[in-house]
């Protein structure tokens, strides 16, 4: 029976490693180490089954022990031992030398992680430790013994180990165990063997000293590794401060100055601006500088009025038919500059008093693009007028819309402002 717990029990051991190993190989690379060795050595107290009139000191010399321990995360790992301990009488009539090799497989859990040890000290943790053991007890005590040389036992383990941090990968820790045999049938002192107990019939406990030395090339092991915590309320104020910043940096104008600083919010596009986002006007005549040189073509002079009445409709007619009052339009778009929205109010005025009048709606655009798309783009703002027209009253029959295309006539980026335009001819 207790060959049979004891294949079951390495068969699990060499499963259990090969699924770690596979773990450790597939998983992501983890931020801190976690193999580690530890070597201690301390006292043992056998408390049965010993023999009457046999006793060992307490606690007697002498006890070490080697393992290796992988940590699956921070919390939780599992460690291999090996242990060796030496049983002698104390002072006692009965003189007895018996030795215990063991080897343990253990879950381990890190408390000072589960608990939190972090929020007072990181330099402090307890490890519980327990699972299962074989163990072989040999004795000099020349006993008649059936089973053999030595008394193979199964064992049952649970400890406690605290431990101080000395370095990122050095711990000093104190260790206190305590294991159970099963179906023990030698005697601690070795001089009679045991055949009425059953179950867990030998106790024994051991305590050491020792340190732990992590393997790996991080710098911490897992079990003095702290988490980076999350300050949920600083999010939430970065969160904030970063929205009101995109806010602020709108600029609906796309005059290069943002609205929360923008005293002009509906400059026209393109125009150079100042820091207060007002369009550069060094003479104050209202027309920004970087149009006022295209658009003093346009401007009807005392000279170009002379000859025609001082009736005012025939001074509309005039400014109307020669180019002086168009309507413009943004780069690629068929929607009007709000400022010459009046030039259509014009044309608007003058339909209304001259009810035999007609007006042709010519649009254009600048060279920038494919010649095609132009021409249709500039049917689409002549059209774009009419619209606004006829919603202003005026029968759509008095109405025509003629696409130009492009008007190549300029060459400069200040200039071409000019020219995606809709002219009337007035008929």
């Amino acid at each position: 029976m207790k060959k049979q717990l004891l294949l079951t029990l390495l068969v699990g051991i060499v499963i259990s490693f090969n699924s770690f190993s596979q773990e450790e190989n597939t998983a992501t690379e983890a931020l801190y180490n976690k193999w580690s060795i530890d070597i201690s050595a301390g006292i043992n107290k056998p408390v049965r089954p010993v023999v009457t009139g046999a006793f060992s000191d307490t606690p007697s010399p002498f006890s070490v022990n080697f393992g290796a321990r992988y940590m699956f995360n921070t919390k939780a790992g599992l460690r291999v031992g090996l242990g060796y301990n030496s049983f002698n009488e104390g002072d006692a009539d009965v003189e007895f030398e018996s030795t215990l090799y063991t080897f343990s497989l253990e879950g381990v859990i890190n408390l000072g992680n589960v608990l939190d040890f972090k929020e007072w000290t990181q330099d402090f943790s307890i490890l519980a430790h327990g699972g299962m053991g074989y163990g072989r007890l040999t004795s000099k005590t020349p006993v008649d013994r059936s089973f053999g040389d030595a008394d193979q036992v199964l064992s049952a383990i649970v400890g406690i180990s605290p431990q101080v941090r000395l370095s990122d990968r050095v711990s000093l820790f104190g260790d206190v165990t305590a294991v159970g045999n099963i179906r023990q049938n030698l005697t601690f002192d070795g001089s009679v063997v045991n055949r009425t107990l059953r179950g867990f019939d030998g106790f024994y406990i051991t305590g050491s000293l020792g340190i732990h030395i992590a393997l790996g090339k991080n710098q911490v092991h897992a079990d003095w590794y702290v988490e980076e915590t999350i300050d949920t309320e600083k999010i939430d104020e970065l969160e904030e401060r970063l929205a009101k910043v995109e806010t602020d940096l709108i600029d609906t104008d796309q005059d290069g100055v943002a609205d929360y600083l923008d005293r002009e919010k509906n400059t026209v596009s393109g125009v150079a601006v100042d820091t207060k986002g007002y369009a550069v006007d060094v003479n104050k005549n209202g027309i920004p500088d970087e149009l006022e040189a295209g658009l003093a073509a346009q401007y009807a002079k005392k000279s170009d009025l002379k000859n025609i009445s001082a009736n005012s409709n025939d001074v509309i007619a005039k400014l109307l038919n020669d180019g002086y009052v168009n309507v413009y339009f943004q780069f690629n778009s068929t929607k009007p500059e709000l400022y010459s929205l009046d030039a259509i109010n014009y044309l608007i005025k003058y339909l209304s008093a001259n009810p035999s009048k007609n007006a042709e709606l010519i649009g254009y655009a600048d060279e920038v693009g494919n010649a095609t798309y132009n021409q249709q783009l500039s049917e689409k703002r002549a059209k774009r007028v009419f619209d606004i027209l006829v919603a202003s009253g005026i029968d759509a029959n008095r109405l025509s819309i003629t696409g130009a295309g492009e008007d190549t006539g300029v060459t400069s980026a200040d200039a071409r402002q000019l020219v995606r335009r809709v002219t009337f001819k007035l008929k």
